[in-house]
């Protein structure tokens, strides 16, 4: 056996089976399993407990109180143990009509696979399961232990996988990395590969006036929570785009040596992205360097939604009695769920807005990696291998998610490796799509990076 690659029969059963391996994925995502409208998603997860058992694993649904199954295997057998993180539930659809084709009723138009949660998440775990089953029937055996994590509740903040993981640790500890959920390739098309992310607290601003909403007229005597909710989020960053809540950037650490070092290689496209963005200049005119160290070490704090009176179509006189407004911290190493929420309060009463209500919703850790961990280094040795070429190496995702139960809290090295996405994938958007050559490539990056995470010290 090559000790650097896995040999050309795994290749050719991929390609053999390529029309099968589509058909599988046309299936799950057929199959719609929205968390945030409780849509099809038990039966998904019977589905997925049937493909984990179809390439031989050891599966079984693990229940959690008030959550969706997690769908959770065992399969091979070595020295070492990789756990493979993924999702069955997916983004609404809507809007509808912004759909060329149905969601739920996957299309292929031009080498391209058009269907909701495609990208996000079903192609990852769909196409991972088909590389263990290639490794298997090719080469004779997996060379080390895999387990599974599948959870159904990622698109609503996996509100109970720290559950999950608290009730079920002795299946989880020791194992020598985590393959998180996939990535894509760039505008470029190179092959992206994520040491961590940030994490993020997500939270409800709520002002109260009036019992009713009551006639304008009455603005000169009535309390207006609308406008006691714009003073309010006015204390919350600066004219220039600064976090201003007190205490907030004290916490904040700059990025270690060999964070930068992998800064300086990430060939930022700015120019590429403002174009597709339709926006002049970034935020502060950053640019270079400066622009990529903002988006992975910059906490923010980003007004998602404000709801208060009228806002259809024509005009209602109408003083409102509510506001509320969603708001989310995307927060970076050393800064922490609870720790938001506490400035947070602390900073509003401060200057006299006690009455204002947070309503916490969904608070993930950040959590991160070496780039010096074996799964680090099989991720990077494996998508040469397969791509051709050196992968982009981000010390962070932008975004967040529920990655810190299962690694950090564990004390598990993660890497989330080149995935089935490109840079115009529509994630969580109308025409979510991936390339099928792109996919094929996951599926033999994941059976390479199986193949040397097993040999490497």
């Amino acid at each position: 056996m090559n000790k650097g690659r896995v040999v050309e029969r795994f290749y050719a059963y991929v390609d053999a089976n390529a029309d099968r391996f589509v058909a599988q994925l046309e299936r799950l995502c057929s199959q719609p399993s929205v968390a945030a409208q409780n849509l099809g998603v038990s039966e998904t997860a019977r589905m997925v407990l049937d493909m984990l058992r179809g390439i031989g694993a050891d599966a079984r649904l693990i229940e959690v109180a008030d959550a969706p199954p997690v769908v959770y295997g065992e399969i091979g057998g070595g020295d070492k143990t990789l756990i493979v993180y993924d999702h069955y539930d997916v983004q609404p659809p809507e809007p509808l009509d912004q759909w060329h084709s149905d969601p739920f009723s996957p299309e292929i138009r031009e080498g391209f696979l058009y269907c909701r949660g495609v990208a996000d998440n079903k192609g990852d775990l769909v196409s991972r399961l088909q590389a263990i089953e290639a490794y298997q029937e090719a080469m004779g055996g997996l060379p080390l232990r895999i387990k599974f994590v599948f959870e159904g509740e990622e698109e609503v903040g996996s509100p109970h996988l720290a559950q999950f993981v608290a009730e079920n640790k002795g299946l989880l500890q020791g194992a020598d990395g985590l393959l998180w959920e996939g990535g894509r390739k760039d505008m470029a098309g190179r092959p992206q590969i994520y040491l961590g992310l940030k994490g993020i607290q997500y939270v409800e601003l709520r002002a109260t006036g009036a019992s009713r909403d009551v006639h304008s007229s009455w603005a000169p005597l009535v309390p207006n929570p609308a406008w006691r909710l714009v003073w309010a989020l006015s204390t919350l960053k600066d004219e220039h785009d600064h976090i201003t809540v007190d205490g907030l950037m004290e916490h904040v650490a700059p990025p270690p040596d060999d964070d930068l070092e992998l800064l300086r290689r990430i060939p930022f496209e700015e120019l590429k992205i403002k174009e597709d963005l339709e926006i002049p200049q970034f935020l502060g005119g950053a640019t270079g360097m400066d622009a990529v160290q903002s988006l992975l070490y910059a906490p923010t704090c980003t007004i998602c939604g404000i709801v208060a009176g009228y806002i259809s179509e024509g005009s209602k006189t109408v003083l409102p009695s509510e506001a509320r407004v969603k708001l989310d911290f995307r927060l970076v190493p050393d800064l922490e769920p609870d720790l938001v929420l506490d400035l947070l309060r602390k900073h509003l009463d401060r200057r006299g807005f006690d009455d204002i209500e947070i309503v916490p919703m969904s608070g993930e850790h950040p959590a991160k990696s070496s780039p010096e961990a074996s799964i680090v280094r099989a991720a990077v040795e494996a998508a040469r291998v397969v791509y051709g070429q050196d992968p982009v190496v981000y010390p962070l995702m932008a975004g967040s998610g529920p990655m810190y139960p299962l690694s950090q809290a564990l004390g598990i090295p993660v890497v989330s490796g080149v995935g089935v996405g490109h840079a115009q994938s529509r994630i969580h958007a109308p025409n979510e799509n991936i390339r099928l050559s792109d996919y094929f490539e996951s599926v033999k990056f994941t059976g390479q990076l199986i193949h040397l995470l097993a040999i490497l010290d």
